[in-house]
């Protein structure tokens, strides 16, 4: 496997991109509500670390009775520990449970935040020109915003949590061990405060070797998630064309791609857990001897009859609650791991999809509303994204009601105008003067089919229940899928389930539903004879006689129904020019 990925974002970089992640949210309208909630978290920490303080008088109170051999004062102090530990359990209970709650407002609100960006029409242009940063986009906006916003939350209550109790005990802590007198080679030395000194002087010691140890953890964690998102996507990707792999016995291949996606899995696990078993070992052997420092240090005293049973008692308690907040740093190291590995993946899918934003709309192709209603082009000039000209000076135009065929070689560019049309390729110059972009339909030669019902397949782009079903049953009819008419309801995965013509056919049927007045096929007919796609020709003559059409086909029988050429060859110095005859 290849070395792990170094962190790109580090120090003040991290700060402000962990602020420009948390930002958006706690800004917004949906913040309002989650802000009370917020407080009532904050509010049940600091009573969470109250009763860690009223457990440690109750343990004083205990230990100061059984050295005094006092019945009475040992009940009452065991009493008032049980139910100081019962309000220990029940408020931060309730805490967890309100944090819960604001971790599904601010995920549900981050949620829909990246799919509208993600989801739009830059998403093409996104992906093309920014393949590496956005890989396994789908991941990102699932898992790494799940993981971030629990790990925000988690981390930062929790360290609010530690500063409160850092402030509560080490106080309490200074009180308790500020006169004390430890005998040291037979000297007897006062030194104010001295567990707190302990306790920070452990703590610093402590961090510094984690951060040593553990800070491989981070690109672990980063890569962990990128591979884990490869060898699933990889599965998926299987399964939505199985039928493809099994007519060319392709099974040996993507067995190998997925054993090789999943070893390079196993590779990252097996650096990971020992990075992590490394990092336990090293935090548990902290732990351990955390735990007898104050035994130690307070023993000499109480052997030296300086101190009382009560007060060790109260002192061990103390230091265990100070240096735990003292800890937090070592204990949440794996969990701050992850959550990097999250600011890194979240930063870099904003900044790519910044970045292909800003590149779509200065791209400098105009695309205007055309008064009267036509689809012309006006100089237009497409390039490539880094400035190749692909197509030079097109002027043409199409009125209503017109069949127009765009002819040309294979690689010539016809699909690259096409999507200059739709909008999704600003890159280059000029005009497209074009009617409203919901009036014009636009078919590919592999028709989308979205998850659910064969209802809401053959209404797509429109909602499921957008079309009655008379009206949906004749469409099928008249592209010879009368068959499909009695299953619309039926939930299957489409794509797997019909063919190819029969998904090009299904897609046809979509345009006599959504009645266009301008429609553009880009070889939507590829899979269709040529017997077939003439009489599609025929169909939208009879049922849209007003509708203009505009389509990639070379084909001579649905070239008789296609009068005008906008023809696109080769020009003087190598570029791609058009011919509207």
């Amino acid at each position: 496997m290849s070395p792990a990925q170094k962190p790109t974002v580090e120090g003040r970089q991290l700060i402000r991109a962990m602020w420009r992640l948390i930002r958006p949210y706690w800004t917004s309208l949906d913040a309002k509500s989650s802000l009370l909630l917020l407080g009532i978290s904050i509010a049940l920490q600091f009573g969470g670390v109250y009763a860690s303080v009223l457990i440690s008088d109750a343990q004083r109170d205990v230990g100061n009775a059984l050295g005094a051999r006092d019945l009475p004062g040992f009940s009452h102090g065991v009493a008032y520990m049980i139910a100081f530990m019962l309000l220990g359990v029940v408020v931060p209970s309730y805490g967890e449970w309100v944090t819960q709650r604001i971790r599904v407002r601010w995920r549900r609100w981050f949620t829909g935040h990246y799919i509208t960006r993600w989801i739009g029409p830059h998403a093409y242009c996104q992906g093309e020109l920014h393949r590496g940063q956005l890989d396994n986009p789908d991941v990102r906006i699932a898992e790494d915003v799940r993981d971030f916003v629990s790990s925000a939350l988690g981390l930062s209550l929790i360290m609010l949590g530690s500063v409160v109790t850092l402030v509560s005990f080490g106080a309490m802590l200074w009180n308790l061990s500020s006169a004390w007198a430890i005998p040291i080679a037979g000297k007897t030395t006062q030194i104010p405060g001295l567990m707190l000194w302990i306790a920070v002087g452990f703590a610093i010691f402590s961090m510094w070797i984690t951060n040593l140890v553990g800070r491989k953890l981070i690109p672990l964690n980063f890569d962990r998630i990128r591979v884990e998102a490869d060898f699933r996507y990889g599965l998926v990707r299987y399964r939505d064309k199985v039928e493809a792999v099994a007519l060319s016995h392709g099974e040996a291949v993507e067995r190998l791609g997925a054993v090789g996606r999943f070893q390079r899995v196993v590779e990252n696990f097996h650096e990971l857990i020992r990075a992590q078993r490394n990092l336990t070992i090293l935090t548990q052997s902290l732990g351990q001897a955390n735990s007898l420092v104050p035994l130690a240090v307070a023993g000499l005293a109480y052997f030296a009859d300086l101190v009382p049973l009560g007060i060790i008692a109260q002192t061990r308690y103390a230091y265990g609650q100070f240096a735990g907040g003292l800890a937090w740093f070592v204990n949440a190291y794996q969990e701050i791991a992850r959550w990097r590995a999250n600011i890194e993946r979240l930063t870099s899918f904003s900044d790519a999809m910044d970045t292909a934003q800003r590149e779509f709309e200065s791209g400098g192709i105009a695309t205007l509303r055309a008064e009267p209603e036509r689809i012309q082009l006006i100089d237009l000039q497409v390039e490539a994204p880094r400035g190749k000209l692909l197509l030079d000076q097109l002027n043409a135009s199409l009125r209503p009601g017109e069949h127009v065929a765009i002819a040309g070689e294979r690689g010539s560019g016809r699909t690259t105008l096409i999507r200059a049309l739709a909008g999704i390729w600003p890159f280059g110059s000029g005009r497209i003067e074009q009617p409203a972009r919901d009036r014009i339909f636009f078919l590919s030669r592999q028709p989308y089919l979205p998850i659910g019902s064969l209802r809401a397949a053959v209404s797509y782009p429109s909602a499921s229940g957008a079309f009655s079903d008379e009206r949906i049953e004749a469409a099928l009819r008249t592209f010879g899928l009368e068959a499909l008419a009695t299953r619309l309801d039926d939930d299957e995965p489409w794509e797997q389930k019909l063919s190819g013509h029969e998904q090009q056919r299904l897609a046809l049927a979509r345009v006599l539903l959504h009645k266009p007045d301008w429609i553009v096929f880009d070889e939507a007919m590829s899979d269709l004879d040529e017997a077939m796609e003439a009489r599609v020709y025929e169909v939208l003559a009879q049922q849209l006689p007003n509708a203009a059409v505009l389509s990639v086909t070379g084909r001579p029988a649905a070239l008789e129904h296609l009068p005008r050429r906008w023809t696109l060859h080769e020009s003087v110095g190598g570029h791609v020019a058009l011919e509207a005859t």
